[in-house]
């Protein structure tokens, strides 16, 4: 074992380290304080409804449990969003279970709480399965509802989604297992079926403080919206739970009882374990995010039996593209190549970078899984399209255009993995946030911008250079150091995968070792949305 594999996996290991702390205290949600007010009442907290709820000893995976990381420092912050968004098995089913945190502002919606919802809605209706809803909110958060309430993809969407959803014959369950308020009544209503838990479920469109104030009126919550009043005399709920467990075992009892439905009809055969040990990945990817790497054996050591077969080895270097299997599952793999490499022409040509060739490859690669069927996963570590006169004489916008053409009109399942750098139109080639992959994830070394922090801090600052010189002033070196310095550190702080993460433009950051079961459960549950599109690269022919 070399110094570097060392030295390297070392550095991973810490970055493993601290994600697992910052884990371990972001599921406390609102803290221990809070959780113990919470069991007071008789109720779970919103982990402890998923874990009940979902089939023991199954495999999870937490959509954005970063969200808000960092976020409204001034509102004293907003953990996972307030809001905890899961995809597992119930009844052996796949479903995505979506649980209000009443420990973070009595679960009350900040912007990314209203985000995070409509992703969550959004796995549902592309992947068409069962979403379940687990209500315990105070509504909207008021400080800030103008970036709540009225836009497009505010709060208004995710009861347009609920219409939609059953238009499509998705199944929605909601349970209100705590406060239900004003719009926020709508989205347990809205869908199909709804539980209410007696004695801490209520929902109204105003509370008993608005309704003395708006007509006079003077009644207690549990009379104007609680479990009797909704099961027994108004109709608007359909089943009265005695307590959060029983309203849990309900939602199974429905679930157990779904039919089936078509399948996509993935190619999919026995799984087998890499034969080369998944842990070297930490050894293999350097910690100097600009070394060059040879990806090939990181791909090996994330598919089944280690067998990767690669099409247009040859052609198109700084790109590797193939087909494999992830437990069980054909894909093929589009990968950023991060070593020097050797054109047909024989030129040197760097990597992370995206030449004419390599994305003529992809695009024909794509259009192929496309025929075939064969869902797509991306690994990125990429800097950028080649710029430079020679490329764009020889057509490298033509060829990228292509490229992302054929990406984004694929109509197989999309996964994109962040591997390392994700800068500018190579975050967008390569299956970025806007090209609608199923999940997107990161490791935790992983940098999401228009360029790195380096490069983006010398050209702002000759930028700012250049601004001063034409008002007759100029920088010393020490002024000029320290500018630079400032620039590269807030620009740095802006690439962190936390930043990212924070903001839910990935799903999540997680180990290495967790990849190969993201992509599983992720086609497992594309595979139950069958492709009814016909697959067109339209104008940007292959």
């Amino acid at each position: 074992m070399s110094t570097a594999f060392e030295n390297n996996q070392k550095y991973h290991q810490n970055l493993l380290k601290t994600l697992a702390e910052k884990q371990q205290e972001l599921a406390l949600g609102g803290g221990l304080k809070k959780i113990e007010k919470q069991h007071k009442k008789g109720k779970l907290t919103a982990d402890e409804r998923i874990d009940f709820l979902l089939d023991p000893n199954s495999e999870t995976l937490e959509i954005g449990q970063l969200a808000g990381y960092e976020m409204y420092p001034e509102h004293g912050g907003c953990p996972r969003g307030g809001v905890v968004v899961k995809l597992g098995y119930i009844k052996g089913q796949l479903c995505v279970v979506v649980a209000n945190d009443a420990t973070v502002k009595a679960g009350a919606w900040f912007p990314l709480t209203a985000k995070k919802n409509l992703r969550a809605q959004e796995i549902a209706m592309e992947n068409r399965l069962p979403i379940i809803y687990l209500v315990d909110s105070a509504g909207a958060y008021l400080p800030m509802q103008d970036e709540v309430f009225p836009d497009k993809d505010h709060f208004g969407r995710i009861f347009r989604n609920n219409a939609k959803m059953s238009s499509l014959g998705i199944p929605q369950i909601a349970a209100i297992m705590g406060s239900c308020v004003a719009g926020g009544a709508y989205l347990p209503i809205m869908s199909d079926e709804a539980i209410i838990v007696k004695g801490t479920g209520n929902i109204f469109l105003a509370g008993s403080y608005l309704v003395k104030a708006a007509i006079g009126e003077v009644v207690d919550n549990e009379t104007l919206g609680g479990a009797d009043t909704h099961c027994d005399i108004s109709g608007v709920t359909d089943y009265k739970a005695e307590d959060d467990r029983h309203a849990l075992l309900l939602i199974q009892n429905i679930i157990s009882k779904l039919g089936s439905s078509p399948k996509a009809g993935f190619n999919y055969s026995i799984p087998l374990p890499p034969k080369l040990d998944p842990k070297e990945i930490l050894g293999l990817l350097p910690e100097i995010r600009n070394k060059p790497y040879d990806v090939l054996p990181i791909i090996e050591r994330l598919v089944d039996d280690s067998k990767f077969e690669q099409y247009k080895e040859n052609y198109g270097k700084t790109l590797l593209t193939g087909y494999a299997r992830i437990e069980g599952w054909a894909v093929g793999i589009v990968a950023n190549q991060r070593t020097v490499t050797k054109n047909a022409q024989g030129e040197m040509q760097v990597g992370g970078v995206i030449y004419s060739e390599s994305a003529d490859k992809a695009a024909r690669f794509i259009a192929n899984c496309n025929q075939k069927k064969i869902p797509l996963v991306f690994l990125q570590d990429v800097t950028g399209f080649m710029v430079g006169s020679k490329s764009e004489h020889g057509g490298i916008i033509k060829d990228g255009a292509k490229m992302v053409s054929c990406m984004s009109t694929s109509v197989v399942p999309k996964f994109t993995v962040v591997i390392g750098n994700s800068y500018g139109a190579g975050n967008y080639a390569m299956c970025g946030r806007a090209f609608d992959p199923r999940f997107m994830i990161a490791w935790p070394c992983a940098q999401l911008a228009v360029m790195g922090g380096s490069q983006s801090a010398k050209v702002l600052l000759q930028i700012e250079k250049a601004s001063l010189k034409a008002k007759g002033k100029e920088l010393s070196k020490e002024q000029e150091t320290a500018l630079f310095e400032e620039i590269k550190t807030r620009y740095d702080n802006q690439t962190s995968a936390y930043y990212s993460a924070a903001r839910l433009w990935t799903d999540a950051i997680i180990s290495p070792l967790e990849t190969r079961k993201w992509i599983k459960i992720g086609i497992e549950a594309a595979n139950h949305a069958p492709i009814t599109e016909r697959y067109n690269v339209g104008v940007m022919q292959v």
